[in-house]
């Protein structure tokens, strides 16, 4: 009796041995296939390049192909919910907005949810944002906007890329924090919404330094701040909104990379590490900040906490200004 239950007892630890060996194997051998990078964008634009980069630096250290997979539409749920619907095994990935979060709050009938949905892997960048008037308009300072804004009621409007897009939810809690009323006049996009702004039509916007840039550097807009917590890498001269007027005032769009929720841990480690080699790369980081943005390549951990924060903070907002998609 004693020697089987010596035989059973040798027998279970092998199996254990056989069974951790082989998940070791399994994790090591990560990935063996290719890895498909969703983007809610068209091609052509700042995140397309900023995803097709990113591939192209993952996929040697990874070795296997990261092929980036345009899926726009519906203001970024279709993305997100082919991601969120997606096997949970690490390949499949989703270069998320900030409207990750915020799209459910807006659209009706999404299925998935920013939290539960997704296993975050990294935040990657955060999107600098200006604000941004005509030069017409007599303020040089937020607050000097603000005073201008309270002293002219009702007179002021401001362009957005869309309704409940981040240039619209920046534009709400800016009137919200400043007690100012502005009319909200939304486009389809950056480009018709800055033609507006540098013909005087429109008086105030919140845009991606990217986009804005230009305009700025040509004098064609006036730019008053960024919209982040702290000054830009990017454009170090300017001061934030908080910093000039408007204390408290934060707003930080993102992009960073989640996967479908129950990712295993081992998937999204090896992720994370090999992209937070490569963003700290001086040839990505200067690319970066010619693209208005600012590189972030935080933990899985911290980037949990972040999206939780920035879905609270936008929520509020939301319903606040009870801002529902077109």
């Amino acid at each position: 009796m004693k020697l089987a239950f010596k035989q059973l007892a040798v027998g279970l630890v092998t199996a254990a041995a056989l069974v951790s060996t082989g998940t070791a194997v399994a994790q090591d051998s990560f990935p063996s296939k290719p890895i498909r990078m969703v983007l809610p964008f068209p091609p052509g634009g700042v995140t397309d390049l900023l995803a097709r980069a990113l591939a192209d630096k993952l996929a040697p250290r990874l070795g296997q192909p990261v092929i980036v997979d345009n899926k726009p539409g519906a203001g970024t749920v279709l993305a997100s919910d082919l991601v969120a619907k997606a096997p949970a095994d690490g390949y499949t990935l989703l270069l998320a907005a900030s409207s990750l979060g915020t799209a459910p709050l807006i659209y009706e009938k999404v299925s998935y949810d920013p939290i539960k949905s997704f296993t975050p892997v990294t935040q990657v960048a955060s999107v600098v944002h200006v604000l941004v008037v005509n030069p017409s308009l007599p303020v040089k300072s937020v607050k000097e906007l603000v005073d201008y804004a309270k002293a002219h009621l009702g007179k002021l409007n401001y362009s957005s890329t869309g309704t409940g897009t981040s240039t619209h939810l920046e534009g709400e809690l800016f009137k919200s924090m400043a007690n100012v009323y502005m009319v909200h006049i939304p486009y389809r996009g950056s480009g018709p919404a800055l033609t507006e702004l540098v013909g005087g039509q429109v008086n105030v916007m919140f845009d991606a330094l990217g986009s804005s840039g230009p305009f700025i550097r040509a004098n064609k807009l006036r730019a008053l701040a960024v919209t982040t917590a702290s000054r830009s890498p990017s454009i170090p001269e300017l001061p934030t909104v908080a910093e000039s007027g408007l204390p408290g005032y934060e707003a930080m769009p993102w992009l960073g990379l989640v996967a479908p929720a129950g990712t295993p841990a081992p998937a999204v480690d090896r992720i994370y590490k090999e992209v937070h080699k490569i963003l700290q790369e001086p040839e990505v980081r200067e690319r970066f900040k010619g693209w208005g943005l600012d590189i972030i390549g935080n933990s899985p951990a911290e980037f949990a906490s972040f999206i939780r924060r920035d879905v609270d903070q936008w929520s509020k907002v939301i319903r606040g200004a009870g801002i529902k998609a077109d």
